[in-house]
């Protein structure tokens, strides 16, 4: 692995292992999924109500530049 790609230093088994940034971001990316498949299934939220948090959080985090601070 490239220096500077590692994201974490794991130990498995007894053995250090470099963890890169995209290993790292697709193991998230799995447990996210599994974890709403899981909620979804038990019935804790319906799919729809997890598309408009999304676009809830979306909105709150990722919000526009008003036009004044985009001209400037």
């Amino acid at each position: 692995m490239e220096k500077g790609k590692v994201a974490i230093k794991m130990v498995i088994d007894g053995q250090e292992r470099d963890i890169s940034y995209e290993e790292l971001a697709l193991s998230n990316n799995l447990a996210q999924e599994a974890l709403v498949r899981l909620l979804i299934e038990k019935k804790l939220f319906e799919p729809k109500e997890l598309i408009d948090m999304m676009e809830r959080v979306k909105k709150e985090r990722y919000r526009q530049l008003d036009s004044d601070s985009a001209e400037g």
